[in-house]
């Protein structure tokens, strides 16, 4: 029983991850658009955000 636990354990960690990592992707390619966005679209007063 135990080791059945451990397993299901396991596998629940790691589809976990896998999501965690999935969303940070999504997370990281919408930065990367809005930072392109930022670039192409400033006006003449410089940059529009304050990094």
């Amino acid at each position: 029983m135990v080791p059945l636990l451990l397993v299901l354990l396991v596998i629940l960690l790691l589809f976990g991850g896998g999501f965690a990592l999935h969303l940070l992707w999504y997370v990281a390619i919408a930065v990367v658009v809005l930072w392109l966005l930022g670039f192409l679209f400033r006006g003449s007063g410089g940059r529009w955000y304050r990094w």
